[in-house]
Parts: structure tokens; sequence; C-alpha cells
């Protein structure tokens, strides 16, 4: 009877494992459709608003508030006054965009401008749609100054962004004579879902990225340059590898990318108290065919393809990699080893206190001073 007792708690044991591993894997590649509010909107004045402290609502730099449930939007600046003990934080009010600034509760982004890139930064721009594998996808495309169409950049946004993430490259981009693009891909809100709703962490959105460049290539650009945040940057590198479009990119800006998927699910492995062995376990369920039920997807996804320091000498591209040792969601340790491996294609520029794609944010001359000399040199 102790046998069998034994047994059936390392078999009850087992599934256990089986189970939080599981739920891990999913909650990594499920969108996440719902933004809850992560601050507080205290006090306002004519020239300053009062929030409550959070990580976030902390940090140097110019940053995006969301209120009204995300009907309302402004914009804050640097920080004027922090109260530790009451917890709170009081901000420059750069501006309100839309909407009725008030007290109550509000939404951080590091995302600073709203809306389209006419409404936000004043720039022309229209809606288009990109024929994709996947369905129709809608972009901003946002022609160069002058009317020049040749020179292209294509922005890709992160792991459940909106594209305005991309808006804040727009003024130097414009200003070098780029027409860019700021596509969807699938399973954003507003585009087409994959047949079984995941992520695939760059494994098959690269298709869309190829879409876009195909649209930009027959709209007569000659010299394109790929931009990614976060898992946006894990979409390019597979784009790069994959697509029979990759000699058209004449160079790639990659702002905290995912140069390894295993190493960004190890740390919020960590970050969330997940054994290492449960973790491990759930890397490698994604990875089997035999598990896709289980997780969710369609394909297994093959994690060591997305672990670039491994794969460095198939780079080819020349590449501006911008990413803070401070990044609390994508550690910076896979672009410092990836950038010692090939000095000869990447320029790695790194940032201090800037939280994760928010370097722009904490210093804003630098970021648009690093990558116009990057694409101008």
């Amino acid at each position: 009877m102790t046998v069998a007792a034994g047994a059936a708690a390392a078999a009850l044991s087992a599934v256990g494992a089986v189970g939080a591993a599981t739920y891990f894997a999913r909650k990594v590649l499920t969108p996440d459709r719902l933004k809850p509010d992560d601050t507080r909107i205290l006090s306002i004045d004519d020239h300053s608003v009062t929030l409550g402290l959070t990580p976030e609502s902390g940090q140097p730099g110019r940053y995006g508030l969301w209120f009204d449930g995300g009907q309302g939007h402004a914009r804050v600046g640097s920080v004027l006054e922090v109260d530790q003990e009451l917890g709170r934080v009081r901000r420059v009010l750069e501006g309100v965009d839309t909407g009725e600034l008030r007290v109550g509760p509000a939404r951080w982004n590091q995302y600073y401008y709203a809306g389209n890139p006419q409404d936000a930064l004043g720039l022309p721009s229209h809606d288009v749609e990109i024929a994709a594998e996947i369905g129709m996808l809608a972009a901003w495309q946002v022609p160069a100054a002058g009317g020049v169409a040749d020179r292209w950049a294509i922005l890709v946004h992160g792991r459940g962004a909106p594209r305005e993430e991309c808006l804040r490259a727009l003024p130097v981009l414009h200003g070098l004579g780029f027409t860019a693009l700021i596509p969807l891909y699938r399973n954003d809100i507003g585009a087409p879902s994959s047949s079984d709703g995941r992520y695939s962490l760059g494994l098959s959105e690269w298709r869309d990225l190829e879409a876009a460049l195909l649209y930009a290539v027959d709209a007569g650009a000659q010299e394109i340059v790929l931009f990614g945040w976060s898992m946006g940057g894990a979409i390019v590198l597979q784009t790069l590898d994959r697509s029979w479009l990759s000699d058209r990119v004449k160079a790639v800006v990659l702002d905290a990318p995912v140069i390894d998927w295993a190493d960004v699910l190890s740390h919020h492995g960590a970050l969330n108290n997940i054994p290492g062995p449960i973790g491990s376990l759930s890397r490698s369920l994604i990875g089997h065919r035999w598990a896709r039920r289980l997780v969710g997807v369609h394909e297994p996804i093959d994690v060591a393809l997305t672990n670039w320091e491994n794969r460095a000498d198939e780079l080819k591209h020349r590449t501006l990699l911008i990413h803070s040792l401070d990044d609390e969601f994508v550690p910076a340790g896979p672009s410092i080893l990836l950038a010692a491996k090939r000095p000869d294609l990447i320029r790695f520029e790194t940032w201090r206190e800037a939280r994760h794609t928010k370097e722009w944010n904490v210093d804003r001359e630098r970021w648009n001073a690093v990558v116009s000399d990057f694409l101008t040199d």
C-alpha cells in the first residue's frame, strides 16, 4: 500500500507539473485583450498632474496616460515631486489629446503619442491595406516629405502593443526623407486571427512583415529599413532569415528586442516564482507536436530558432541595437552577447534607467540622434 500511495503521489505531482507548465505556456502565447488601469489620477492643475506612485509612473522621461477607460489620452513629462510616504508623484502635464482629464483611474503607456500619425504628429498619412497570407492587414502609411518614395521604413510593434508604439520614430524618419509604413500583424486587435489565436513568437508573424515588404517594393521602395520593438524585433529577425525579400532590406533598427525567447521565458518564470523545471517544461511543451492541443497552438514553436546569440553567424544586415541595461521585461543580456559576437554588423547603444522599450522616453534627443546618425552613416 505504501508503494501504491507513493506512486499515486508521484503521478499527481507529475500531473500538477504539466498543468502548471501548460498554464504558463498558454499565458505567454495568448494575446492580452484587456489592459487594466495601473495608476490613479489624484489631482490636476493647469501645468501638472499628480498620480499614484508606481514603478512606471515614477520613472524619468515623457509618457502617455490613458483615462476614461482608454477614451481619453494625455501626455506627461518630467517628474516635479515624489512623495514616497503618501505614494504619489507630480509630473509636468504636457498636453491632453482627447477627453477631459479628471481624477480617477488611468493606465500608463510608453507610446507618448496617441491616434494616427496625422492626429498625433500632424504628419500627412493615410490608411492602407496589405494583402497577407492571414488576410487583409491595416497599416498607416506616412509619405516622405517632398514625395520621394524610394526610401521606406517598416515599423513593427511589440507583443500586445498597439501601432502607436511606433509613432515615436516618425519625426526622425520623416526628417530623413523616409516613407513610413506601420502595419498590424496577426492576432492584433483589428487584424485577422491565426487559426489558433496564439502568438508564435515571430515564427509565423514574420509572414505578415514579408507581406508589408512586398507592399513597399510594389509601391517603389528601393531602400528599406526595418524597425522592431520587443517581439517586433524577433519578428524582424525571423523575416530577415526566412523571407525571399530580405535582400531588399538595407538596415535594421532594434529597440529592446527579444534576441532569445528562452532567456525571456526563464526571466518571467523567475519573476512569477515558477520553479525552473516547470519553466523548462513549458518551453518543451510549446515545441512538441504531441502537445499542440494541450498548449493550444496549431503548430509547435521551436524556441531554439529564436536564439540569435547562437545564430549570430547567420546575420547579414547592418543593425542598430538599442537596449536599456535596466530593462525589467526583456533582459539585455542576450543583446549584449549578440553585439559582442558581431561587432562588424551591429552598433550597440545601451541606456540606463529606461524600462522596457522606453529608451526614447528617457532620452528622446539621444534616441533621435543615434537613429539619425545610423541611417545617414
